[in-house]
């Protein structure tokens, strides 16, 4: 069982119900502690596994935690699931009424965060929670700000059974990230930072579900570190990557090449980044 005197009992759980939410309370704040960030819909047989999986993680560090699952109102017995983890784990659960989105999700857990290092990851299990300790380990290193997992740099790997498509995807929409930021998996979810990225970040406003680019170039970082990881295939569930999603990025994208570089010309680039961006997703598609 995970070792901390913030962990939920009988006595001081309860469920507070506020119109557009429904949060489960846990911990105390501590500015060496860590929140934990999950976005969700409709992951409820992942939830449980997660949980224990970040916590037995956490078990052998001398760090506090709370995981913050945020929940676009997925009616699938999540809530009942994060209230039985709550009697053993600092587990809070808000289940969003009226917003979606994966990027909304991760900044609602922001507000809601009572810790001043945060991580954000995937209910799917693809991302492995035993490589949070290291993640905090380099974030807590000299002028580090931000730390994100990569498939692709140092010893990191995908499963075999993801699809070349999907690969060849993946591969594309990275080359288009990487002049934004200078590392290898740039389109990870997998991702940590400290409080103060997200609170200097400027005009948050992210279409689609790449949530980490739009901290990073929004919170001017510079000295990122990455962790390896193994990206493994989806537990349960379905996958909520669309063609729509896809298109979302490539705006999101031209977007950030404005803000990241003003002196060129905006619109050129836009169009340039964009209209690169749409072709290959077009290739692509077509030989789905």
């Amino acid at each position: 069982m995970y070792r901390s005197s913030g962990a939920l009992s009988n006595r001081n759980s309860r469920v507070a119900r506020a119109g557009w939410a429904v949060i489960i309370y846990c911990m105390p704040s501590s500015l060496s502690a860590v929140s934990i960030i999950v976005p969700t819909f409709r992951e409820a047989p992942n939830i449980r596994p997660l949980v224990e999986r970040v916590f037995a993680a956490l078990d052998q560090t001398d760090r506090r935690a709370e995981v913050i699952l945020v929940d676009d109102n997925s009616k699938d017995g999540s809530e009942v699931i994060v209230e039985a983890l709550g009697e053993q784990y600092p587990v809070r659960l808000i289940v969003r009424r009226d917003a979606r989105g994966l990027s909304s999700a991760v900044l609602t857990g922001f507000q809601e965060a009572r810790f001043d290092r945060f991580v954000v990851l995937d209910a799917d299990l693809q991302h492995p929670p035993e490589v949070i300790p290291m993640m905090l380990d380099h974030l807590d290193k000299g002028s580090c700000d931000f730390v994100i997992s990569t498939r692709y740099g140092g010893e990191g790997t995908i499963v075999e059974q993801w699809p070349l498509l999907r690969r060849i995807g993946s591969r594309v929409a990275t080359l288009l990230a990487r002049p934004l930021m200078p590392v290898s998996d740039p389109m990870s979810g997998f991702f940590a930072l400290h409080r103060g990225v997200w609170e200097r970040a400027e005009a948050l406003n992210p279409i689609g579900y790449k949530i980490a680019l739009e901290l990073y170039v929004k919170g001017r970082c510079s000295n990122p570190a990455e962790v390896p990881i193994h990206f493994a295939t989806r537990a349960a569930g379905k996958s909520k990557l669309t063609f729509g999603e896809q298109v979302r990025y490539l705006l999101h994208l031209g977007r950030l090449y404005r803000f990241r570089f003003p002196l060129l010309t905006g619109v050129l680039l836009f169009v340039v980044v964009v209209g690169v961006g749409a072709i290959a997703l077009l290739a692509v598609r077509a030989l789905w």
